[in-house]
């Protein structure tokens, strides 16, 4: 045994699934679309490429992507989501689960209908009821009759059918973000009078049918069913807590083998698996359905990534089998640095959603931790050994520097950091101080590269400002210099602001080198001058924010956009968009809108937010003196924490 499977015991402990022996309690989950395949359904090389990764997790059952069952495409969501209508398909399938079980786990293929998100082709989708689409990206709803709903059925049972014959060995069907099974399921999409709709027994007719059919259809398979533990809809008349469990009651009377507990919808006002929400927030709906369904497997994972919370879970009794996915999109090593006691250096996943964030805009997924994701494919991507060995110095040890460092190092290159403050981290570690999401998660990106980093012998040299005189120093003792310093707050663009000169860098409060005052105006409404307002506000003081451009949070995620307009709005922070600050005194600001109207706002601290000034000052004096010279992250182009990431990778990768 491993020392790690001796810490976590519960975690590695062999399981029984039906007939089906587990080798440790950790289900891969069908996390999401991955937009790899083609526009007809067919699996590429690339989603193959990937799908190896998966395999070699060290899941105990492993998960494929959802495969949409029906030949017009009404349960298909995404423009590139895998098909299994056909036997055409066949082929394929055959190929991922034979890479599963090489791997010595149990394949299970997902059957994905989109229902009310859905129709990506067709310009309208289908669902129980005529519920207008909340979301306007998705498609007019056209509603199912009873022999759309008996045929969607079987096209679900011969789906299932297809699972097994391709080698899987079992299959599962989801209500999970809203599809077609929770529109049955839901109060919200389900405004039926016949016997589909109504009660809650007549709601549910569509899932016990659905698992009635896939059991008939191959009875000597497992079938798991993912349902919705809280549906997050209570703004649209969604279903109750309560409710989600009585339909988990009826599911569990037909027979079903497994319950997956999931947590809300695309169309939720409410976030469930950003990094707002703190791990094992949502443990309480799976011990809830342990409880009442001890006799029936439950498996559960959202906003749960570390593998110390999932073995205590098991332990307690809150569910049977952890299931994750997420975290393997970050780390596909996870497991097995668990199992090996290296838990130190898993890249967690930080719930930034990026890769949400592409895939509601049709783009294949990525992950900002894992800049491999999706290039599994392509051998440039592999960290392979350097055929000529170099001396690197990377300049400043954020997320970009520390990225190529640890890449380059791993490479066998011999790697030198060279840091001005006392600490890695740049900036990274100044917003995860102010983060008021959770800034344990950004801390812990520090921590793994400060682990990773020690274990591959990578010198730090921290207190050492790199510049022009320095550099000449040591010029001779490297044959690679990369400029990875980031991109201060440029002061020199508010020059020609009287009173500028009483402008306070924003960087310095987040890092706290200097203390904000009570009465606080920031400019600028992106990342930075938004996650140090909202920090402030937090802690009491009065904030203002001063944005040029009409919105706020420009350089932030879509899929985080919300979250700080919704901190904006709890800690009633002013926004002052399409203004500028034109004059500072003692006493405050003057800003001007874009309609020429001025305004006074009291204030004792004015920080400056933006813009951020890249390095290329340093790319230019440092040209003419080392043989090999490169910039990447905000050094280049201010920007964030992916593109840093990616970067840094893909620089230490082909040095």
């Amino acid at each position: 045994m491993k020392p790690g499977e001796q810490k976590l015991p519960y975690l590695f402990q062999p399981g029984q699934f039906g007939r089906f022996k587990i080798k440790n309690r950790i289900k891969y989950g069908a996390c999401c679309v991955s937009n790899y395949n083609t526009r007809d359904g067919a699996i590429t090389e690339r989603e193959l490429a990937r799908v190896k990764v998966i395999a070699n997790t060290g899941c105990g059952i492993i998960t494929n992507q959802g495969a949409y069952p029906d030949p017009l495409g009404e349960g298909k969501a995404y423009f590139r989501q895998v098909a299994i209508y056909d036997d055409k398909f066949l082929p394929q399938f055959e190929k991922i689960a034979a890479m599963i079980k090489e791997q010595g786990a149990m394949a299970i293929q997902q059957i994905l209908h989109a229902g009310r998100y859905g129709g990506i082709d067709l310009g309208y989708c289908v669902q129980p009821s005529d519920v207008p689409q909340t979301l306007p990206h998705f498609r007019p709803p056209k509603i199912m009759t009873r022999e759309e709903i008996r045929d969607c059925v079987r096209q679900h049972a011969d789906a299932a059918k297809r699972c097994i014959r391709a080698g899987f060995d079992g299959t599962e069907v989801t209500s999970f973000m809203g599809y077609l099974l929770a529109n049955f399921n839901s109060r919200f999409t389900n405004q039926r009078t016949d016997e589909y709709g109504g009660s809650i027994e007549n709601r549910g007719r569509f899932m016990r049918e659905l698992i009635d059919g896939i059991k008939q259809a191959t009875p000597d398979n497992p079938l798991i069913v993912r349902l919705n533990g809280a549906e997050l809809m209570d703004k649209w008349g969604g279903n109750t807590e309560d409710e989600c469990f009585e339909l988990m009651q009826q599911a569990v009377e037909c027979g079903v083998d497994m319950i997956s507990v999931t947590v809300g919808w695309q169309e939720a006002p409410e976030s469930s698996i950003g990094r707002d929400i703190p791990p094992g927030y949502w443990n309480y709906l799976s011990e809830r359905a342990k409880k009442m369904f001890p006799n029936t497997l439950v498996t559960f994972g959202n906003r749960l990534p570390d593998p110390r919370m999932a073995n205590d879970c098991i332990r307690d009794g809150i569910f049977d089998y952890w299931e994750v996915c997420r975290p393997l999109l970050a780390d596909p090593e996870m497991i097995h640095k668990a199992a090996e006691d290296r838990l130190d250096e898993v890249r967690r996943c930080v719930g930034s959603l990026n890769c949400l964030s592409r895939l509601f805009r049709d783009l294949p997924y990525t992950c900002t931790m894992n800049p491999a994701l999706g290039h599994e494919v392509e051998p440039e991507y592999h960290v392979t050994p350097a055929t000529v060995k170099k001396k690197i110095m990377v300049i400043g040890s954020g997320p970009a520097g520390m990225e190529c460092a640890i890449t380059a190092a791993k490479r066998g290159h011999e790697v030198t950091v060279f840091e001005k403050a006392d600490r890695i981290g740049g900036n990274l570690y100044a917003y995860a101080n102010n983060d008021l999401a959770r800034p344990d998660d950004l801390h812990s990106i520090i921590r793994h590269y400060e682990a990773v980093a020690r274990k591959l012998g990578i010198e730090l040299r921290l207190n050492t400002e790199v510049h022009a005189k320095f550099m000449r120093s040591v010029l001779h003792q490297y044959d690679v210099c990369v400029v990875a310093a980031g991109a201060p707050i440029d002061r020199e663009a508010f020059a020609h602001v009287e009173g500028h000169e009483r402008l306070v860098d924003a960087l310095d409060v987040a890092h706290g080198r200097i203390q904000a005052g009570e009465r606080v105006v920031v400019i600028g409404g992106g990342k930075i001058g938004l996650t140090v307002g909202e920090f402030l506000r937090k802690n009491g003081a009065e904030v203002t924010i001063v944005e040029q451009e009409k919105r706020i949070a420009g350089d932030i995620k879509p899929s985080f956009k919300w979250r700080h307009a919704s901190w904006v709005e709890e800690l009633d922070i002013p926004c002052r968009t399409s203004s500028r600050v034109t004059r500072i005194t003692e006493e405050g600001v003057t800003i001007v809108n874009d309609k020429g109207d001025r305004s006074f706002v009291a204030a004792d601290t004015v920080l400056l937010a933006s813009p951020r000034k890249p390095l290329h000052e340093l790319l230019h004096e440092f040209e003419w003196m080392i043989d090999e010279l490169h910039g990447i992250g905000d050094a280049v182009v201010p920007r964030g924490l992916e593109q840093a990431i990616q970067e840094g990778f893909r620089l230490g990768v082909r040095i």
